[in-house]
């Protein structure tokens, strides 16, 4: 007579073929899921690759001197500490900030504009939204090439056009100032339509019934596009804001094509990825490099946090305002 083998801690073992074992749908869940994960998996490979591979290889190159022949020596914080009293690195910093606030101010207002004027009932509307937004996907090179031609000190058609009005030319592309202008010229050409594009896909999503209210209450065009538009574009606006800044301080082709890999005249136009690109793959310090791009992250995100906090601070103590004014009112 055979006896039934005892059953440990008062519980009776889990059939694994029972449905409603737990390891068991486990199991039947990831035999579902499998497929969709190897369908995505190209993806992140190639991310893994190009993407996450070279940003944590950059954090190790910065703490290093290589010139991507020889053996890697480890340096610690000495790039660091360079970087902190490298007087080019400041002035692409000063230039990259001063390019920044001269285009993309107006460059983010005429958007808004545009947008706006978009926005009402006029005719071949999309015409227009065709030709604003063509900058964005031409080819900067060929209209680095373009600019340089129209802005040149000696034959450009700019100072051809103040000559014969009686004017004197302007040094566009050797001095200071007009570097800075042209490529500001530049980014403001380039990047309006796209904002623009933007801003109308935001007011599209505006209630009517505030422009309605608006004209009954007999507001004008420009009331109503600062007091009902702008306020209701506040996320929008954001998100253009922060966009932009990061453009801003990562531009790159339009010095570089217009002027080349030294800046212009006194390095005026040498932005700060254009001088990180001159450590890297002119003088071949990789190390240095990766120092002044992880600077350039951190400019970025501390600006982008500024810029965050002066566009929605006001946004965000709106609703308590008006709770407050309502509960005063009862």
């Amino acid at each position: 007579m055979t006896t039934a083998a005892p059953v440990r801690s008062g519980v009776a073992p889990q059939d694994p073929r029972d449905p409603h074992n737990p390891r068991a749908r486990r199991r039947r869940t990831l035999r579902r899921a499998l497929p969709l994960y190897v369908a995505i998996s190209p993806f992140y490979l190639l991310f893994a690759v190009f993407g996450l591979f070279p940003i944590l290889f950059s954090i190790v190159l910065s703490f290093t001197d290589w010139d991507g022949m020889g053996d890697m020596s480890f340096v610690g914080l000495a790039q660091y500490q360079f970087l902190l009293s490298d007087g080019r690195f400041w002035n692409a910093v000063g230039n990259t900030f001063i390019i920044w606030f001269l285009s993309t101010i107006p460059m983010l207002f005429l958007a808004m504009v545009i947008a706006f004027l978009l926005h009402q009932n006029i005719r071949f509307t999309k015409f227009y939204r065709v030709a604003f937004f063509l900058p964005n996907v031409t080819s900067m090179v060929a209209m680095a090439i373009v600019f340089g031609s129209v802005f040149s000190d000696t034959f450009g058609l700019i100072n051809s056009a103040l000559t014969a009005v009686g004017l004197d030319s302007v040094p566009w592309l050797s001095s200071p100032w007009g570097i800075k202008v042209t490529i500001a010229i530049m980014v403001i050409w380039r990047f309006t339509g796209y904002n623009a594009i933007i801003y109308l896909a935001g007011l599209q999503s505006i209630p009517t019934d505030l422009y309605d209210a608006a004209k009954v209450d007999g507001a004008s065009l420009w009331q109503v596009f600062f007091r009902v538009t702008i306020p209701m574009m506040r996320p929008i606006i954001l998100f253009t804001v922060i966009t932009s800044t990061i453009g801003g301080l990562s531009l790159f082709t339009e010095p570089q094509v217009l002027l080349g890999d030294s800046g212009g005249a006194g390095e005026a136009g040498m932005t700060i990825v254009l001088y990180q690109y001159n450590q890297a793959f002119t003088q071949f310090d990789f190390g240095y490099g990766s120092a002044i791009a992880w600077a350039l992250f951190l400019i970025a995100a501390v600006f982008s946090i500024i810029n965050w906090r002066l566009v929605s601070g006001r946004g965000d103590d709106a609703p308590r305002r008006s709770s407050r004014t309502k509960e005063a009112r009862r």
